[in-house]
Protein backbone atom coordinates (compact mmCIF):
# COMPACT_ATOMS: atom_id res chain seq x y z
CA UNK A 1 0.00 0.00 0.00
CA UNK A 2 1.05 3.63 -0.63
CA UNK A 3 0.82 6.24 2.10
CA UNK A 4 -0.07 9.91 1.30
CA UNK A 5 3.20 11.02 2.88
CA UNK A 6 5.03 9.30 0.04
CA UNK A 7 3.08 11.19 -2.69
CA UNK A 8 4.23 14.44 -4.35
CA UNK A 9 2.98 17.66 -2.69
CA UNK A 10 0.30 18.44 -5.31
CA UNK A 11 -1.21 15.02 -5.19
CA UNK A 12 -1.09 14.91 -1.41
CA UNK A 13 -2.90 18.24 -1.08
CA UNK A 14 -5.56 17.18 -3.55
CA UNK A 15 -6.04 13.94 -1.71
CA UNK A 16 -6.38 15.70 1.64
CA UNK A 17 -8.92 18.19 0.29
CA UNK A 18 -11.22 15.75 -1.48
CA UNK A 19 -10.66 13.01 1.07
CA UNK A 20 -10.23 10.59 -1.82
CA UNK A 21 -7.98 11.03 -4.83
CA UNK A 22 -8.16 8.90 -8.00
CA UNK A 23 -5.12 8.19 -10.10
CA UNK A 24 -4.78 7.31 -13.75
CA UNK A 25 -4.20 3.65 -13.08
CA UNK A 26 -7.58 3.35 -11.30
CA UNK A 27 -6.24 3.30 -7.73
CA UNK A 28 -7.84 5.50 -5.05
CA UNK A 29 -6.39 7.04 -1.92
CA UNK A 30 -8.69 7.24 1.10
CA UNK A 31 -8.73 9.78 3.87
CA UNK A 32 -6.31 7.67 5.88
CA UNK A 33 -3.80 7.67 3.07
CA UNK A 34 -4.25 4.05 2.00
CA UNK A 35 -4.41 3.28 -1.71
CA UNK A 36 -7.10 0.82 -2.76
CA UNK A 37 -8.14 -0.63 -6.12
CA UNK A 38 -11.19 0.65 -7.97
CA UNK A 39 -14.32 -1.48 -7.48
CA UNK A 40 -14.95 -1.68 -11.21
CA UNK A 41 -11.48 -2.79 -12.10
CA UNK A 42 -11.02 -6.41 -13.14
CA UNK A 43 -8.51 -8.40 -11.10
CA UNK A 44 -5.36 -9.36 -12.87
CA UNK A 45 -5.26 -12.96 -14.01
CA UNK A 46 -2.47 -15.08 -12.70
CA UNK A 47 -0.43 -16.83 -15.30
CA UNK A 48 -0.48 -20.58 -15.15
CA UNK A 49 2.78 -22.32 -14.71
CA UNK A 50 4.10 -23.75 -17.93
CA UNK A 51 4.71 -27.13 -16.37
CA UNK A 52 1.11 -27.42 -15.08
CA UNK A 53 -0.13 -29.02 -18.29
CA UNK A 54 2.73 -31.48 -18.25
CA UNK A 55 1.87 -32.47 -14.68
CA UNK A 56 -1.79 -33.02 -15.60
CA UNK A 57 -0.82 -35.19 -18.56
CA UNK A 58 1.48 -37.29 -16.40
CA UNK A 59 -1.32 -37.93 -13.90
CA UNK A 60 -3.70 -39.47 -16.49
CA UNK A 61 -4.06 -43.19 -15.60
CA UNK A 62 -2.95 -45.66 -18.24
CA UNK A 63 -4.37 -49.09 -19.01
CA UNK A 64 -2.05 -51.72 -17.48
CA UNK A 65 -2.80 -53.98 -20.44
CA UNK A 66 -1.32 -51.39 -22.80
CA UNK A 67 1.65 -50.78 -20.51
CA UNK A 68 2.63 -54.39 -19.71
CA UNK A 69 1.19 -56.29 -22.66
CA UNK A 70 -1.05 -59.35 -22.75
CA UNK A 71 1.59 -61.91 -21.71
CA UNK A 72 2.61 -59.97 -18.60
CA UNK A 73 -1.03 -59.28 -17.66
CA UNK A 74 -1.86 -62.96 -18.04
CA UNK A 75 0.95 -63.80 -15.64
CA UNK A 76 -0.37 -61.20 -13.15
CA UNK A 77 -3.93 -62.49 -13.42
CA UNK A 78 -2.73 -66.04 -12.82
CA UNK A 79 -2.01 -65.08 -9.20
CA UNK A 80 -5.62 -63.99 -8.59
CA UNK A 81 -8.51 -66.14 -7.45
CA UNK A 82 -11.29 -67.08 -9.85
CA UNK A 83 -13.83 -64.37 -8.76
CA UNK A 84 -11.20 -61.65 -9.26
CA UNK A 85 -10.30 -62.94 -12.71
CA UNK A 86 -14.00 -63.08 -13.58
CA UNK A 87 -14.40 -59.41 -12.59
CA UNK A 88 -11.56 -58.42 -14.91
CA UNK A 89 -13.63 -59.72 -17.83
CA UNK A 90 -15.82 -56.63 -17.51
CA UNK A 91 -13.03 -54.05 -17.94
CA UNK A 92 -12.80 -54.00 -21.73
CA UNK A 93 -12.65 -56.23 -24.77
CA UNK A 94 -8.91 -56.48 -24.46
CA UNK A 95 -9.11 -57.55 -20.83
CA UNK A 96 -11.86 -60.03 -21.70
CA UNK A 97 -9.60 -61.64 -24.29
CA UNK A 98 -6.81 -62.10 -21.77
CA UNK A 99 -8.93 -63.10 -18.75
CA UNK A 100 -10.98 -65.66 -20.70
CA UNK A 101 -7.95 -67.62 -21.86
CA UNK A 102 -7.88 -71.32 -21.05
CA UNK A 103 -4.33 -70.80 -19.78
CA UNK A 104 -5.84 -69.10 -16.72
CA UNK A 105 -8.72 -71.48 -16.14
CA UNK A 106 -7.02 -74.87 -16.53
CA UNK A 107 -4.57 -76.45 -14.12
CA UNK A 108 -2.13 -77.68 -16.76
CA UNK A 109 -1.90 -74.61 -18.97
CA UNK A 110 1.28 -73.01 -20.29
CA UNK A 111 1.39 -70.77 -17.20
CA UNK A 112 2.15 -73.77 -14.98
CA UNK A 113 5.91 -73.08 -14.85
CA UNK A 114 5.19 -69.56 -13.60
CA UNK A 115 2.98 -70.47 -10.69
CA UNK A 116 3.05 -74.23 -10.43
CA UNK A 117 -0.69 -74.43 -11.14
CA UNK A 118 -3.62 -72.26 -12.03
CA UNK A 119 -6.34 -74.49 -10.55
CA UNK A 120 -9.54 -72.48 -10.96
CA UNK A 121 -11.79 -75.30 -12.19
CA UNK A 122 -10.03 -77.99 -10.20
CA UNK A 123 -10.09 -75.84 -7.07
CA UNK A 124 -13.82 -75.33 -7.49
CA UNK A 125 -14.45 -79.05 -7.93
CA UNK A 126 -12.17 -80.09 -5.07
CA UNK A 127 -14.15 -81.70 -2.26
CA UNK A 128 -17.41 -81.72 -4.23
CA UNK A 129 -19.56 -84.84 -4.18
CA UNK A 130 -20.67 -84.51 -7.80
CA UNK A 131 -19.22 -82.85 -10.91
CA UNK A 132 -21.91 -81.40 -13.23
CA UNK A 133 -22.11 -83.15 -16.57
CA UNK A 134 -22.81 -79.86 -18.30
CA UNK A 135 -19.39 -78.50 -17.27
CA UNK A 136 -17.57 -81.40 -18.95
CA UNK A 137 -19.16 -81.02 -22.37
CA UNK A 138 -16.77 -81.42 -25.27
CA UNK A 139 -15.48 -78.18 -26.76
CA UNK A 140 -16.45 -76.08 -23.74
CA UNK A 141 -13.93 -73.45 -22.67
CA UNK A 142 -12.55 -73.56 -19.15
CA UNK A 143 -14.26 -70.29 -18.32
CA UNK A 144 -17.61 -71.67 -19.50
CA UNK A 145 -16.95 -74.86 -17.54
CA UNK A 146 -16.30 -72.84 -14.38
CA UNK A 147 -19.41 -70.69 -14.87
CA UNK A 148 -21.68 -73.65 -15.59
CA UNK A 149 -20.31 -75.47 -12.54
CA UNK A 150 -21.13 -72.54 -10.27
CA UNK A 151 -24.63 -72.23 -11.70
CA UNK A 152 -25.32 -75.95 -11.37
CA UNK A 153 -23.90 -76.03 -7.85
CA UNK A 154 -26.44 -73.39 -6.83
CA UNK A 155 -29.33 -75.33 -8.35
CA UNK A 156 -31.91 -76.57 -5.83
CA UNK A 157 -34.25 -78.23 -8.31
CA UNK A 158 -33.57 -81.95 -8.62
CA UNK A 159 -34.13 -83.77 -11.91
CA UNK A 160 -34.58 -87.36 -13.03
CA UNK A 161 -30.97 -87.33 -14.23
CA UNK A 162 -29.83 -86.53 -10.69
CA UNK A 163 -31.88 -89.35 -9.22
CA UNK A 164 -30.75 -91.94 -11.77
CA UNK A 165 -27.07 -90.96 -11.97
CA UNK A 166 -26.39 -91.32 -8.24
CA UNK A 167 -26.54 -94.20 -5.81
CA UNK A 168 -28.47 -93.27 -2.67
CA UNK A 169 -27.97 -94.15 0.99
CA UNK A 170 -31.24 -94.83 2.78
CA UNK A 171 -32.06 -94.82 6.49
CA UNK A 172 -35.07 -94.29 8.73
CA UNK A 173 -35.52 -91.13 10.78
CA UNK A 174 -36.53 -90.92 14.42
CA UNK A 175 -40.21 -90.59 13.49
CA UNK A 176 -40.31 -94.08 11.99
CA UNK A 177 -41.73 -97.01 14.00
CA UNK A 178 -39.26 -98.73 16.27
CA UNK A 179 -39.72 -102.00 14.41
CA UNK A 180 -38.40 -100.40 11.20
CA UNK A 181 -35.49 -98.77 12.98
CA UNK A 182 -34.50 -102.12 14.50
CA UNK A 183 -34.07 -103.47 10.96
CA UNK A 184 -31.98 -100.51 9.88
CA UNK A 185 -28.17 -100.92 10.18
CA UNK A 186 -27.96 -97.11 10.43
CA UNK A 187 -29.59 -97.31 13.86
CA UNK A 188 -28.11 -100.63 14.98
CA UNK A 189 -24.59 -99.90 13.74
CA UNK A 190 -24.24 -103.44 12.42
CA UNK A 191 -23.18 -102.69 8.85
CA UNK A 192 -23.13 -100.25 5.92
CA UNK A 193 -26.24 -98.19 5.24
CA UNK A 194 -28.95 -99.48 2.95
CA UNK A 195 -28.86 -98.33 -0.66
CA UNK A 196 -31.51 -97.38 -3.18
CA UNK A 197 -31.38 -97.04 -6.98
CA UNK A 198 -33.60 -94.89 -9.20
CA UNK A 199 -34.15 -95.88 -12.83
CA UNK A 200 -35.20 -93.86 -15.91
CA UNK A 201 -38.44 -95.84 -16.25
CA UNK A 202 -39.66 -94.40 -12.92
CA UNK A 203 -38.96 -97.47 -10.81
CA UNK A 204 -36.79 -97.89 -7.73
CA UNK A 205 -34.84 -100.91 -6.51
CA UNK A 206 -32.60 -101.99 -3.61
CA UNK A 207 -29.71 -104.36 -3.02
CA UNK A 208 -30.51 -108.10 -2.91
CA UNK A 209 -31.17 -109.36 0.60
CA UNK A 210 -32.30 -105.97 1.90
CA UNK A 211 -34.48 -106.80 4.92
CA UNK A 212 -36.47 -103.58 4.72
CA UNK A 213 -37.10 -103.64 0.99
CA UNK A 214 -39.08 -106.83 0.89
CA UNK A 215 -39.20 -107.03 -2.93
CA UNK A 216 -42.32 -104.91 -3.37
CA UNK A 217 -42.89 -102.78 -6.45
CA UNK A 218 -41.82 -99.20 -6.03
CA UNK A 219 -41.98 -96.07 -8.21
CA UNK A 220 -41.11 -92.40 -7.78
CA UNK A 221 -42.31 -89.03 -9.02
CA UNK A 222 -40.88 -85.48 -9.02
CA UNK A 223 -43.32 -82.62 -8.48
CA UNK A 224 -42.36 -78.98 -9.14
CA UNK A 225 -44.69 -76.01 -8.90
CA UNK A 226 -43.43 -72.75 -10.43
CA UNK A 227 -45.05 -69.34 -9.98
CA UNK A 228 -44.41 -65.95 -11.63
CA UNK A 229 -40.85 -64.99 -12.65
CA UNK A 230 -39.71 -68.61 -12.44
CA UNK A 231 -39.85 -68.87 -8.65
CA UNK A 232 -40.30 -72.38 -7.26
CA UNK A 233 -43.28 -72.52 -4.93
CA UNK A 234 -43.18 -76.25 -4.20
CA UNK A 235 -40.69 -78.96 -5.08
CA UNK A 236 -40.60 -82.51 -3.72
CA UNK A 237 -40.07 -86.18 -4.52
CA UNK A 238 -42.55 -88.90 -3.62
CA UNK A 239 -42.09 -92.68 -3.39
CA UNK A 240 -45.33 -94.54 -4.11
CA UNK A 241 -47.99 -93.07 -1.83
CA UNK A 242 -45.64 -92.36 1.03
CA UNK A 243 -45.32 -88.80 2.40
CA UNK A 244 -43.52 -86.39 0.09
CA UNK A 245 -39.82 -85.73 0.65
CA UNK A 246 -38.34 -82.26 0.75
CA UNK A 247 -35.23 -81.71 -1.39
CA UNK A 248 -32.03 -80.11 -0.06
CA UNK A 249 -28.73 -79.23 -1.73
CA UNK A 250 -25.64 -79.40 0.46
CA UNK A 251 -22.55 -77.16 0.16
CA UNK A 252 -20.59 -80.05 -1.39
CA UNK A 253 -23.26 -80.24 -4.15
CA UNK A 254 -24.69 -83.52 -2.86
CA UNK A 255 -28.45 -84.08 -2.49
CA UNK A 256 -30.65 -85.02 0.42
CA UNK A 257 -34.35 -85.94 0.37
CA UNK A 258 -36.22 -86.58 3.58
CA UNK A 259 -39.48 -86.57 5.48
CA UNK A 260 -40.33 -87.51 9.06
CA UNK A 261 -40.01 -91.24 8.26
CA UNK A 262 -36.88 -91.71 6.14
CA UNK A 263 -34.01 -89.97 4.41
CA UNK A 264 -32.12 -90.40 1.12
CA UNK A 265 -28.57 -89.07 0.65
CA UNK A 266 -26.64 -89.15 -2.63
CA UNK A 267 -23.31 -90.98 -2.47
CA UNK A 268 -20.32 -88.93 -3.72
CA UNK A 269 -19.23 -89.89 -7.22
CA UNK A 270 -17.02 -87.01 -8.36
CA UNK A 271 -14.76 -89.47 -10.19
CA UNK A 272 -17.59 -90.69 -12.41
CA UNK A 273 -16.58 -90.35 -16.04
CA UNK A 274 -18.52 -87.67 -17.89
CA UNK A 275 -20.00 -86.14 -14.73
CA UNK A 276 -23.56 -86.41 -13.48
CA UNK A 277 -26.79 -84.47 -13.63
CA UNK A 278 -28.73 -82.84 -16.46
CA UNK A 279 -27.16 -82.20 -19.87
CA UNK A 280 -28.68 -78.74 -20.15
CA UNK A 281 -29.02 -75.83 -17.71
CA UNK A 282 -31.92 -76.16 -15.28
CA UNK A 283 -33.38 -73.03 -13.70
Amino acid sequence: MTRIEELPNGMAAEAMGDKTAWFGDGDAVGSRGIVSESPGRKPKKKRKRQYGAEEEKSEVPQDPLEVFGSDMMMMILSYLDAPSVALSLLVSRGWHGVASSDRLWSSKGSLAPLQGECPHCEELWSGKAHIPRISLARGLSKLAAYSSSVMDGNRIRITKDDLCDHVWNFHYNGGAPEYWRNLDPYWKGTGPPMRRYFHPDGSQTADPGDQVWGGHECCYSIVTSIVGEGRIREHYVRINRWPQMSVFRKPDWSWEMSNHLYCYSSIPDADKEGGTGPRFPVF
